[in-house]
């Protein structure tokens, strides 16, 4: 029998005898084009009603149909359902019920998204005009479909997140190299978890915004490690799926590369994780020689391989949980962003320019606070550790030196230098003299016992030193850390004030200070990045990096869940109501595609 519904849609429902104690009904609804979340849930809901023995709610296509066949539940009425057509078989005694329940279901769906707060279109050109400033395309419809819609995304210089799967290889190739010589990103396809700016994208959670990006192929890898940050008091600036076969030999790793150097180029981002199964060996080494190039250090799981010693800026891990707290130790010790610093300092612009100055002059006045730089630098320039410090000298290797001034060699007939500064003050006035000094490195011990005034005292004389310099052409700069609280006699944050005035830069720990100047010395030695790695991203990532700048501003594709989420997060959201264009047929599709760029 026919009927006509309350939505508008035919339904057909046709009872086949089969000997047993329930017929098969089929009911077809036409154009009501409907999303796997949503087909999975009207299975749900109707499965679990008295009186039906089995159930099949399934879109029109012919994999669908035959999937039918093979589970008992095709029907002759199936071969003329078309792609776009929502069919429901069902193994039931009473078929009205049924009906009855699909159009409650439909039309609380209706009445669900009518309430929602972002548009709903059902063209790109339509989601263009609601969201001219849009940046981003969330894909997750049927693979078969998913790279010609990426395809447009990219056509309006959209970033693509691609959550669909069965996606052939050779379109994510096409598709990733298309987005790398536009400067965008393309990540996946099945790529199932990512946040940007603090918005949860596809499967993932809520995270803090924080200082450490991420960037991985494995998608609930990405949510381990974010949520283990995000209990232990961390957070996350940034974390971006890449999909699982990014490292495959075919791909290289191209959206791998553009993540971590647009995660490089962030100043909100201060440490990067990358998390993976273990890749191609060849794509591992391109990887790893990419880490070498990044100016923040870098925490690296592939899973499964047993992790290898750190080098450079590179820390391996064995388990999702060490890398996440490896991530917060490095965190907690990088509040001064060295890529803001690097980029902005005029002084080392200048110092760059001057090829003699590539060493650093420490002076302390704290005996373990010097051994502890020392440590440090050995370990930046891999250098052996020196167990021997005659006369206080902590670290010396060319003309880089790290002194202990409160030794006794330097205390025989004068003050301890936390007392008396005047011997260090000599110290630093021939280091800044020095056309070899690039960085100058102090500490400044507050609390009873110590002078009262140490900033006050040094304030002054690295500041004339640093004119004194600039006369000649050259820059110095100078870092410090102050060890003590703001209930000391000195006050923690006037020796800072003071310090600051004078163009010192000032950090959170004597650690973060000396890596700082571990830092600035490798950017002034850093070598040309080898050709291979070169030829895997073009060089301007401008609209991948402006992705990452505010929050998403995305055309949902797909599932609408995803668009609840960037909207509930602060996204900016356009839903695209989407269907296969001519009824799912390929080939008539291909013919209409051409016609519209005509």
């Amino acid at each position: 029998m026919d009927m006509r519904s309350e939505t508008g849609f035919e339904d057909v429902t046709i009872n086949i005898g089969l000997g047993v104690r329930n017929m098969l009904h089929t009911v077809i609804k036409k154009n009501l084009y409907q999303d796997s979340v949503s087909l999975m849930l009207l299975t749900n809901h109707l499965s679990a009603m008295d009186g039906v023995e089995r159930i099949s709610v399934m879109m029109g296509t012919p994999s669908n149909k035959d999937i039918m066949k093979g589970s008992g539940l095709f029907t002759d009425e199936l071969e003329a359902a078309s792609p776009n057509d929502l069919c429901v078989v069902a193994e039931t005694e009473d078929v009205d019920l049924v009906i009855e329940e699909l159009e409650d279901f439909l039309n609380n769906q209706s009445a669900a998204s009518e309430a929602t707060a972002y548009s709903t279109v059902r063209t790109w050109e339509m989601a263009g005009n609601k969201l001219p400033n849009a940046d981003l395309a969330l894909i997750s419809i049927a693979g078969e479909h998913a790279a010609a819609e990426a395809n447009k995304a990219l056509d309006r210089d959209l970033n693509v997140f691609l959550f669909s799967d069965n996606v052939s290889i050779e379109d994510e190739l096409q598709l990733k190299q298309r987005a790398a010589e536009k400067g965008l990103m393309v990540m996946g396809p099945d790529c199932g978890t990512g946040i940007l700016s603090g918005v949860p994208i596809a499967f993932a959670n809520v995270i803090e915004k924080g200082n450490i990006g991420v960037v991985g192929a494995s998608g609930t890898g990405i949510q381990e490690v974010t949520t283990i940050i995000g209990r232990n008091g961390g957070g996350v600036s940034h974390a971006i799926g890449t999909g699982g076969r990014d490292l495959a030999l075919e791909i290289g790793a191209l959206t791998t590369i553009q993540g971590l150097r647009v995660l490089d180029a962030d100043p909100e981002t201060d440490v990067i994780v990358y998390i993976s199964k273990p890749p191609a060996p060849e794509v591992r080494k391109k990887v790893v020689e990419v880490f070498k190039t990044l100016s923040k250090p870098v925490v690296s799981i592939f899973m499964g391989d047993k992790p290898k010693e750190q080098h450079d800026n590179v820390h391996y891990a064995w388990t999702l949980e060490d890398t996440a707290l490896k991530a917060l130790e490095l965190a907690q010790t990088s509040n001064v962003s060295v890529d803001g610093i690097l980029a902005d300092n005029e002084d080392l612009k200048k110092i760059k320019a001057n090829k003699d100055q590539r060493f650093i002059k420490g002076y302390y006045c704290g005996g373990t606070l010097a051994l502890e730089a020392a440590m440090i630098l050995e370990d930046a320039f891999d250098l052996d550790p020196d167990a021997a410090h005659p006369e206080g000298m902590m670290l010396q290797h060319g003309e880089h030196e790290v002194i202990d001034l409160g030794d006794d060699a330097y205390t025989q007939g004068r003050a301890h230098p936390m007392i008396d500064p005047t011997f260090r003050v000599e110290k630093v006035k021939e280091a800044i003299a020095n056309p070899k000094t690039a960085v100058l490195l102090l500490d400044n011990v507050i609390g009873y016992g110590a002078h009262d005034d140490m900033a006050g005292v040094f304030a002054p004389v690295v500041e004339k030193g640093k004119k004194e310099a600039a006369e000649q052409g050259r820059a110095i700069i100078a870092i410090a850390s102050v060890t003590g609280t703001a209930q000391d006699p000195q006050v923690y944050q006037d020796q800072v004030d003071k310090l600051e005035a004078a163009g010192v830069i000032v950090t959170e720990s004597n650690a973060q200070a000396t890596k700082l100047a571990a830092a600035i010395i490798a950017s002034l030695e850093e070598e040309t990045v080898e050709a291979e790695v070169e030829k895997t991203v073009v060089a301007d990532l401008t609209k991948a990096s402006e992705l990452i700048s505010d929050k998403p501003r995305v055309v949902n594709v797909g599932l609408s869940g995803f668009a609840d989420t960037v909207q509930e997060n602060g996204g900016q959201v356009v839903q695209y109501q989407w269907a296969p264009i001519a009824g799912g047929d390929k080939r008539l599709a291909a013919i209409l595609e051409k016609l519209s760029k005509l």
